[in-house]
C-alpha cells in the first residue's frame, strides 16, 4: 500500500513539473508570438507599408505654372516610393497572362537603377559611341533653349527672394524633380541629349514613382488617364488592350485600330536608336487598378466605371468614342494591369506648341482618298508651300515618315512643334500607339512621302546604312534596349525581324531615288563643315528642278 502511494506522488510530481516547464516555455515565446502578429495584421495596407493615402486635397492634378514654381524641393524628390517592385512579393506577382513576372525576362525588377543605360560592351554602348552618334550641336543661345532664364530664379520661389545665392551657385537644379530637369534640358534641335542621365532617371521614376491622383484625358478615341506622381510630375497611361501576339485584324481601318501600349514603349526605344530624339521618355509599368486608380482618382466618371468581372478580377472601361463599354473593359489579373507612361512635356502656359496638319494625312474614311494617293507629283506642291518651302520641315516630315514605317504606324495626321523657335526646329514624335500592329504586313503606302519628294538627311541616310549592318542590327539593338524595361519583353520576335525588313525597303527607296535623280539631289548634307543649322539649311530654299 505504501508502495502505491510512493508511486502516485512521485507521478504528480512529475506532472506539476512538466506543468511548470511549459508554462516557462509559453511565457518566453509570447514576446516572440507578439513580435509576428505585429507583422500580419488585418488593416488594408501591407505589413511592410505605410497606410494608403489618398490625394491630397492641397494637391491639384494638374500640371500648371504653380505647380512648378512650388513644387516640393525635398531632398526625396527624385526618389520612387510605395512602388510595387519594391515589395518582396513584387517578384511573384502574376502577369497579364498569369504568369510569374519573373518568367518574363525582366532584368532584376528594380535591381538596375538606370533602366535606359545600355551595360558595358553592349552592341547598344558600342552604337552610341560610333561618330555618327557623337556629331556635336552648335552652342546653345538662349534663344535655342526653351527655358532661358536663370533656372534656380525661374523655378525655384526661394532663388527668387534670393537672387545672390543664385549668382553665386550655392542653389542647384540638381535638387530639381527629374521630370523638370528633362524639360529644362529641351531646345531647338533635340528633347534630350544622347548622353543625359536624368533621361534614364526619368525612366524609373515613370516605372516606380508612386502615384497620388489619376484623370480620364480629355479628347481622343480610346481611353487614356493622367497620373500624377508623389513628385508632382504627370505622365499619359495608355493600358494594355491587346497580348504582344496579337495582330491588327486585316478587317480594320487604321482609325480604328487599337492603341497599343508597348507600341509606345517600343517607338520611344526606336526613336532613340535612330537618333531622332524626338518622342519624349517612355516607360512600361505594372500598375494595381484598386490602389493606384480607383482609390486615388477623383474623377467620378472613371470611377463608377470599376466592376468585378465574374472571374473576380477588377476592370473598368471609362469614357471614350471607341472600345470604352463594358464589353470592351480593361481587366486586370485579378487587379493588375500592363500600361505605358509617357512623360508630359511642359505645360502650354509655359511653352506653347503648335500644331500642324501633316501634308500627307490620310482621308480618315471608309471610301475617299487623300488628294497625295491620286496625285504622283503632290511632292511638288507641298514643297511650294512654307513652312515645307525651305529649311529642315520637309526633311524632318522623310524622318518621321521612315520613323512610321519601320513601326507600321498609320496615324500620322498631325504633328507638333515648339512655338517659340519657330519654323527653325524639329518635330515631336508623339502618340505612337498603333505602331507594332501587323508584323505580318509592310504597309507601303506609309512610304509615299518619300518616294514622292526623294528627299533625306545625310545623316539619317548614313545611320540607316550603319543599322542595317551585322554588327548593328536594328532587331538586335531594339531588342537590347527594350530589355531593360519593367515588361521586358515588350515586342515579340516577329516585330522585331520586321524592323530588319522593313529598314531594307526604305534603303531600297532611296536606292531607286538616287539611281533617278542623282545623289546629290536625293542625299541633302545636312553634316558639311562650316554649316550652321541656322545659317545654312534653315536659310536654304528649295527648288522644283533640284
Amino acid at each position: 500500500m505504501k508502495m502505491i502511494l510512493f508511486r502516485k506522488f512521485r507521478v504528480l510530481i512529475l506532472m506539476v513539473f512538466l506543468i511548470a516547464c511549459s508554462m516557462h516555455i509559453m511565457i518566453d515565446l509570447l514576446p516572440r508570438l507578439e513580435r509576428r502578429a505585429g507583422g500580419s495584421c488585418s488593416c488594408p495596407h501591407g505589413p511592410s507599408e505605410e497606410p494608403r493615402d489618398r490625394a491630397e486635397p492641397g494637391r491639384s492634378s494638374k500640371h500648371t505654372l504653380r505647380i512648378l514654381q512650388d513644387f516640393s524641393n525635398e531632398p526625396s524628390s527624385n526618389l520612387t516610393s510605395h512602388s510595387l517592385e519594391e515589395r518582396p512579393e513584387a517578384a511573384h506577382r502574376p502577369g497579364p497572362a498569369g504568369q510569374s513576372r519573373g518568367s518574363r525576362g525582366s532584368p532584376g525588377q528594380g535591381s538596375n537603377p538606370r533602366p535606359g543605360a545600355p551595360a558595358q560592351g553592349s552592341r547598344l554602348s558600342a552604337l552610341f559611341a560610333h561618330p555618327l552618334y557623337t556629331v556635336a550641336l552648335p552652342a546653345l543661345t538662349d534663344e535655342d533653349t526653351l527655358f532661358n532664364v536663370n533656372t534656380d530664379i525661374r523655378f525655384d520661389p526661394k532663388a527668387a527672394r534670393d537672387e545672390d545665392k543664385a549668382r553665386a551657385g550655392e542653389l542647384s537644379a540638381d535638387s530639381y524633380p527629374n521630370w523638370l530637369r528633362f524639360h529644362i534640358g529641351i531646345n531647338r534641335f533635340e528633347l534630350y541629349s544622347r548622353h543625359n542621365p536624368v533621361i534614364d532617371a526619368m525612366l524609373a521614376d515613370l516605372a516606380a514613382q508612386r502615384i497620388t491622383s489619376v484623370a480620364m484625358k480629355s479628347g481622343g478615341t480610346q481611353l487614356k488617364l493622367i497620373m500624377t506622381f508623389h513628385n508632382y510630375g504627370q505622365a499619359l497611361f495608355k493600358p494594355m488592350k491587346q497580348t504582344r501576339e496579337q495582330e491588327t485584324p486585316p478587317d480594320f481601318f487604321y482609325f480604328s485600330d487599337f492603341e497599343r501600349h508597348n507600341a509606345e514603349i517600343a517607338a520611344y526605344h526606336l526613336d532613340r536608336i535612330l537618333d531622332f530624339r524626338r518622342v519624349p521618355p517612355v516607360a512600361g509599368r505594372l500598375v494595381n487598378m484598386t490602389k493606384e486608380i480607383r482609390d486615388v482618382t477623383r474623377d467620378k466618371k472613371l470611377w463608377r466605371t470599376f466592376f468585378i468581372s465574374p472571374a473576380n478580377n477588377i476592370c473598368f472601361y471609362g469614357e471614350c468614342s471607341y472600345y470604352c463599354s463594358t464589353e470592351h473593359a480593361l481587366c486586370g489579373r485579378p487587379d493588375q494591369i500592363e500600361g505605358s507612361l509617357a512623360a508630359f512635356l511642359p505645360d502650354l502656359a509655359l511653352a506653347k506648341r503648335k500644331t500642324w496638319r501633316n501634308p500627307w494625312r490620310r482621308s480618315y474614311h471608309k471610301r475617299k482618298k487623300a488628294e497625295w494617293e491620286v496625285d504622283p507629283d503632290y511632292c511638288e506642291e507641298v514643297k511650294q508651300t512654307p513652312p515645307y518651302d525651305s529649311g529642315f520641315r520637309l526633311l524632318d516630315v522623310m524622318d518621321m515618315t521612315i520613323f512610321d514605317f519601320l513601326m507600321g504606324n498609320m496615324d500620322r495626321h498631325h504633328y507638333e512643334t515648339f512655338e517659340k523657335f519657330g519654323n527653325e526646329t524639329f518635330i515631336i514624335h508623339l502618340d505612337n500607339g498603333r505602331g507594332f500592329g501587323k508584323h505580318s504586313h509592310d504597309e507601303l503606302s506609309i512610304l509615299v512621302p518619300l518616294s514622292q519628294c526623294c528627299r533625306v538627311k545625310k545623316s539619317t541616310h548614313l545611320r540607316l546604312q550603319l543599322l542595317a549592318r551585322e554588327e548593328f542590327r536594328l532587331s538586335v539593338l531594339m531588342e537590347e534596349s527594350l530589355r531593360r524595361d519593367r515588361l521586358a519583353p515588350v515586342l515579340i520576335r516577329p516585330h522585331l525581324e520586321a524592323l530588319d525588313r522593313r529598314l531594307r525597303l526604305v534603303l531600297s527607296v532611296l536606292a531607286d531615288c538616287i539611281e533617278k535623280d542623282g545623289y546629290s539631289s536625293v542625299v541633302e548634307d545636312d553634316m558639311a563643315s562650316g554649316f550652321t543649322l541656322v545659317g545654312g539649311w534653315w536659310g536654304r530654299k528649295w527648288s522644283s528642278a533640284a
